[in-house]
């Protein structure tokens, strides 16, 4: 019987694996540029190799994160450019956190022309908390009004100017939602899209300084 995986042993099991993978040449990723190809074989290659340790349900794509069963979605993302997207379910994920917590592996690419191979040099491995998730100047701007002793009128207008992508019903749900259960300080910059794009600049600065934040590497 393989033991459960656990929060514990997967933060350890990803700094291990981050050390093994920064010293392994890979044939198949020689050349590749695209960042979604080398984040899938990544990816892949870390949950086999969780697999193989430990009991675990792998995600698939009705549950919309890799590690369903901790609720963690593991990214993987380029030094140069350090942000991914996921799944849009709503505005409040920008004020209240995405739901999950993150397990953020930030590479550095270079390839050897005379072997023909291609090597992911592990700069940072981060873990974010869920509570952690929400967008920084989104939960800072409802913190200070909070602060200032705003109402429900300078939450909304907030909302608004800040393009979250709610109508006026919506816009209003979430203030009384504010009012009631003002949110966390959150970490990542969470841009509007049709899915939302994260970037991680800002949580590879701070992790290891945050509670919550943890630099695995």
């Amino acid at each position: 019987m393989k033991p459960q995986l656990s929060l514990k042993t997967l933060q350890e099991e990803a700094l291990k694996f981050a050390e093994i993978e920064t010293a392994y040449d890979e044939p198949s990723l020689y050349g590749v540029t695209d960042g979604k190809a080398v984040g899938t074989y990544l990816e892949h290659k870390f949950t086999a190799y969780l697999a193989g340790k430990y009991d675990y349900t792998q995600g698939n794509s009705a549950s919309g994160i890799d590690i369903p069963s901790l609720g963690v979605d593991i990214k993987v993302t380029s030094i140069k450019q350090p942000q991914s997207s996921c799944p849009f379910e709503s505005a409040s994920q920008k004020v209240f956190g995405l739901g999950y917590h993150l397990l953020v592996f930030v590479y550095e690419k270079t390839d050897d022309h005379k072997n023909k191979t291609g090597r992911l040099n592990m700069q940072h491995t981060i873990f974010v908390e869920k509570e952690l998730t929400a967008d920084f100047q989104t939960t800072k701007g409802l913190l200070d009004i909070l602060e200032r002793d705003g109402n429900m009128d300078d939450i909304v207008a907030f909302i608004i100017e800040r393009n979250l992508p709610v109508d006026e019903i919506g816009a209003e749900q979430l203030a009384k939602r504010v009012m009631k259960t003002p949110p966390i300080q959150g970490y990542l910059t969470i841009s509007n899209a049709l899915q939302w794009r994260l970037q991680y600049s800002r949580v590879i600065q701070v992790a290891g300084t945050i509670s919550g934040i943890s630099r695995l590497r």
